[in-house]
């Protein structure tokens, strides 16, 4: 098992030379200033790309460079404040910085699910409907029917007055002998999960709260409703449809290198490749699963128990949305090769795909490249979406990074009452663009940005370029 993968092929390089990369970004120049009309996100751009190249050099950013950064800064600030136009996350966050109920509201929703799951456990235990018919007609079957109904729809208060209603019948000389449903139902009404679902009902009118909520939902439907289904169900799909061609595209790319070799079929391609548990590596926060693989077959039998062929990875394909989703995804899939690389190289190991399991040789997986700038003889970022007339040069992880700072949220709350708000109150985020570890990602946002564009390729031009 101590055979060296094979090299690539010639005509697996040729293609991926060939493929227009209609995504690339150019190199910045260090010197390179942002026009007068740049808008705010381009001049925070280049002047982030400045200050990263200086920093590698050695040098300080100057001080006309940090008052750019200022300046461009709150321009962005002052874009998404606007009421016509402006950015409504954005603004839901500054009214989620600057008042307190609305503070308390946005911590409690975001367990809210959690909670809801478990007052219905709580709830179902005591009042599930075969419970219920279990019981002879009478007051407490009618409370515990009631109990149910309130946690169906959601009314938390209602459900507090059935569960205190069914406690005093519980407590009542003809059901004293069923002391455990009493403190069922003592421990529902103590149950923390169901305070904070009342206290969110009753933060729910609070009109700074209102506002809030119509903020989010001009961003988007809310998570759950039938409008966030539908529009997961037509992403899917989409998804789904880029995937097919990505693969129509590699199988007839397979079919070429089958032909070449003039060996039976030695590639083939494989979607939805998952990751064995058996990779003595951590699987938390990298890619375990593959969207569309081109693999290749090793010559020799007697890599697997059963004596057949176990097979090389030549090309790892992602399908994503958009330029803003292969960049979110670019440390996930750098973590998975990671993981692959940890594989034993005398081991062979079992893959699940949607064609089966395939039995994939350690010492390919060994040999895969996890830095950065060695990824584009192995992977591929497939998109179906259009470039834009005019690239965005800062990514919308970076943007939001810089919005949601506490600096920038707290100009943003005085930029409401004084709008001649000074710009050097955000130099704190200028200082920790240069200085905090939390923010290196910010400082080679461009640098990264590139390398994903650069894996990125159009699936019609993939397609054509097989």
């Amino acid at each position: 098992m101590d055979k060296p993968p094979l090299p690539p092929h010639p005509l697996l390089d040729a293609m991926l030379r060939a493929v227009p990369r209609r995504y690339r970004l150019p190199e910045l120049d260090g010197a390179c200033e942002p026009a007068r009309d740049a808008s705010p996100a381009t001049t925070l751009a280049l002047v982030i790309e400045q200050a990263r190249a200086a920093l590698a050099r050695g040098e300080a950013p100057d001080v006309a460079c940090k008052d750019r950064f200022t300046g461009a800064l709150a321009r962005m600030v002052r874009e998404a404040a606007r009421a016509e136009g402006g950015d409504p996350v954005f603004q839901a966050m500054v009214l989620r910085h600057r008042a307190a109920p609305v503070r308390e509201y946005a911590s409690l929703s975001v367990r809210a699910d959690q909670d809801r799951r478990l007052v219905h456990a709580a709830v179902n235990a005591l009042a599930h409907p075969g419970k219920q018919q279990r019981l002879g007609p009478g007051p407490q079957r009618e409370a515990l029917a009631r109990l149910h109904a309130c946690a169906g729809a959601g009314a938390w208060n209602e459900l507090h007055d059935a569960a205190q209603h069914l406690l005093e019948i519980a407590q009542t000389p003809a059901s004293a002998g069923d002391p455990p449903a009493a403190r069922g139902v003592i421990q529902l009404l103590e149950h923390p999960a169901l305070a904070r679902l009342r206290r969110l009902d009753a933060l729910a009118p609070d009109p700074l709260v209102v506002e809030y909520r119509t903020l989010w939902e001009r961003y988007g439907p809310r998570s759950g409703s039938a409008s966030a289904v539908a529009q997961g169900r037509s992403a899917r799909q989409r998804g789904e449809a880029a995937e097919a061609l990505a693969a129509q595209a590699l199988q007839a790319l397979a079919q070429r290198l089958n032909a070449a070799v003039g060996a039976p079929s030695p590639y083939r391609v494989v979607t939805s490749m998952r990751v064995p548990a058996a990779i003595p590596a951590a699987h938390q926060h990298a890619k375990s699963e593959w969207d569309v693989v081109l693999l290749r077959q090793v010559a020799a039998t007697g890599d697997t128990a059963d004596g057949t062929p176990a097979w090389d990875v030549c090309l790892l394909v992602e399908v994503k949305a958009s330029v803003d989703a292969a960049t979110t995804d670019f440390p996930r899939l750098r973590r998975g090769l990671r993981l692959l690389a940890q594989a034993d190289k005398d081991a062979v190991y079992p893959f699940a795909t949607r064609a089966g399991t395939v039995p994939l040789r350690g010492a390919a997986l060994c040999a895969l490249p996890s830095a950065a700038t060695a990824l584009s003889r192995t992977v591929l970022y497939c998109c179906d979406a259009p470039p834009e007339p005019t690239p965005r040069l800062l990514s919308a992880a970076a943007r939001m990074q810089l919005l949601s700072a506490t600096p920038t949220l707290d100009f943003a709350a005085t930029l409401m009452a004084e709008p001649r708000a000074d710009a050097r109150a955000l130099e704190p985020v200028w200082l920790a663009l240069l200085e905090a570890p939390g923010w290196r990602a910010v400082l080679n946002q461009y640098a990264v940005l590139r390398q994903v564009r650069e894996l990125m390729v159009h699936t019609d031009d993939l397609l054509a370029a097989v």
